[in-house]
């Protein structure tokens, strides 16, 4: 059962080209967005379809996979886990964000 905490699994279409950050130390990071549809009828009879966008990072060579085939609009399907961090803004607001730390790639579609 511990294999199960904390996996998350999705298909969807990258909202932009991933944003590559190379540190310091020489390792690359890969940021990108990830939309993914859900659709269904609401109670007048119409097709709706929503979408949520779910911001993601993947580090070393998997970033090295986005960089090189990944683009805006590409449909991928990816692994992880979720993870909370916070960050202090210019204006020394404290800001704090989810995101899915990706560790499989599957590239979809054409």
């Amino acid at each position: 059962m511990n294999s199960l905490r904390n996996k998350v699994q999705l298909i969807g279409n990258l909202g932009n080209d991933p944003e590559i950050i190379i540190l310091e130390n020489g390792t690359k990071l890969a940021k990108f967005s990830i939309a993914t549809n859900e659709t269904y009828k609401n109670t007048k009879g119409e097709k709706v379809t929503d979408t949520q966008w779910h911001n993601c990072v993947a580090w070393g060579k998997l970033a090295e996979i986005f960089e090189d085939f990944l683009s805006k609009g590409k449909e991928v399907a990816i692994e992880g886990k979720l993870v909370n961090r916070s960050y202090e803004t210019s204006e020394g607001e404290k800001r704090y964000i989810t995101e899915i730390k990706c560790n499989e790639l599957l590239m979809l579609g054409k």
